[in-house]
Order: C-alpha cells, then sequence, then structure tokens
C-alpha cells in the first residue's frame, strides 16, 4: 500500500518499548505518528486527523478516559485502548466514553492486526448496511425481517430492537449500559437481568447452540458483541 492510500494511525503510549514496537509490525502497513502523553495526544489527533487512534489509558499528564472525552467532544475517530488495566471496570469505562474497542496488554500481533482492520472497515462503512448477512443469519434493517438457516425468525420487538443495535455496530463492542439506554431508557440503566433475559431469548432464536453462540457474543462483564465472520468468537 503506498503512502498515499495508507490509513494514518496515531500511537499513543508513554512507553518507548511498546511505541517502537507498535511501529514496528504496523510501519509496513499503516501512516503511523506518535504521542507519547496525552496532551500531545490530543494536539496529534487534531494536526494529523488519523483514521484510528491506538491509546494506552496509564498516560503520565492526562488518563486515557478523560482522553477519549476529549476527543470524542469533535471527533468520530475509532478509537482502540491497549492497556494493562484487566479490570471489567476500566473496560466499560472506556467504551462508554467512546473507544470502540479495547485489548489487555500483552497481546498477540495477530490479535491487535484483526481487531485494527475490522476496525477500520467499520469506519470507512460507518453507514450500517441495508442487508446484513452472516454465515446462516441474515438481518434486512429496512424490511425489519431476520433469517436464520433458512427460515424467517419472529422476534419481539424488544429483540429486534438489540439485534439492530448490534447489527448497526457489528464487530464492536457494546456496554450493558449502552443498550440498557437505547432500548429501555435510563430508568433501566441499574437493570442489566433485563437485557440478559432478551439477550438469552434472542440467541434461543438465532443460534444454532445458544450455549455456545457463533453470533452473540459475550464480552465478561463488559456487555455484547455482534460477530463477524472474519472474527474470532468468545463466549
Amino acid at each position: 500500500m503506498s503512502e498515499r492510500h495508507a490509513f494514518r494511525i496515531l500511537i499513543v503510549d508513554d512507553e518507548l518499548s511498546i511505541r517502537r514496537f507498535l511501529q514496528a509490525i504496523l510501519e509496513a502497513e499503516f501512516v503511523l505518528h506518535v504521542a507519547e502523553n496525552g496532551h500531545a495526544a490530543l494536539a496529534a489527533a487534531a494536526a494529523t486527523r488519523p483514521d484510528l487512534i491506538l491509546l494506552d489509558l496509564g498516560l503520565p499528564d492526562l488518563d486515557g478516559i478523560e482522553c477519549i472525552k476529549r476527543i470524542r467532544e469533535w471527533s468520530p475517530v475509532p478509537i482502540i485502548v491497549l492497556s494493562v488495566r484487566e479490570r471489567e471496570q476500566d473496560k466499560v469505562a472506556a467504551l462508554d466514553a467512546g473507544a470502540d474497542d479495547y485489548l489487555t496488554k500483552p497481546f498477540g500481533v495477530s490479535e491487535l492486526m484483526a481487531r485494527i482492520r475490522a476496525t477500520l472497515r467499520r469506519s470507512v462503512h460507518q453507514t450500517p448496511e441495508p442487508v446484513f448477512v452472516d454465515g446462516d443469519l441474515t438481518v434486512d434493517l429496512h424490511e425489519r425481517r431476520v433469517v436464520c438457516r433458512g427460515a424467517e425468525v419472529a422476534l419481539t420487538p424488544t429483540e429486534y430492537d438489540i439485534l439492530r443495535l448490534l447489527v448497526s455496530h457489528a464487530g464492536r463492542v457494546l456496554t450493558h449500559r449502552q443498550l440498557l439506554q437505547q432500548v429501555w431508557g435510563i430508568a433501566y440503566l441499574e437493570q442489566p437481568h433485563v437485557l440478559r433475559v432478551n439477550i438469552s431469548n434472542l440467541r434461543r432464536k438465532i443460534e444454532a447452540d445458544p450455549s455456545r453462540p457463533q453470533h452473540i457474543t459475550t464480552e465478561p462483564g463488559v456487555g455484547y458483541r455482534l460477530r463477524r465472520h472474519y472474527e474470532t468468537a468468545s463466549v
């Protein structure tokens, strides 16, 4: 890929070894910019207009969550968090603040590259596909029609609203809070059991084996992801 057509990635990490590692694995495919702290990241994001940001949370001057919030005030640029923080609360906070994905350090090169490519594909096609097809599942957003393994599936309005949101953000983790707020409203933010019940019912209708879901996968303690066929499932 020539530089003129290459995607631009902004790497934000205060550790020199991590920056060098990321540069080594990405420089052949992407145009790279680097920032060592949060304020430098904000300036670089505005100046270079990257297509994707790889962001560490543990920055010396500005917490990564705050950095995400400030970027989201003016830019929809995709953000993948790369962090040693493993707590569910940190993942949820980052995703709720506007991050598109979250990888815990250490991570595999293949997984990182897959997440980058999937995120860039979604950003290029931000308008939801009118007809989503993945394996044995087809969702027609215009016709509000769901077909699985060749048969039309009858969903309740709530089940369809959940599936529509997941389809519109296919490949991206949606947190419990995001789903509860958008489907039921803010009054239900503290009632995750409502979401769990509907996800369970939805899986029974669209999964070949609901106990080993291949479409709607779980990010433990965080939320759910509608997996695309080129992504690795985790239940």
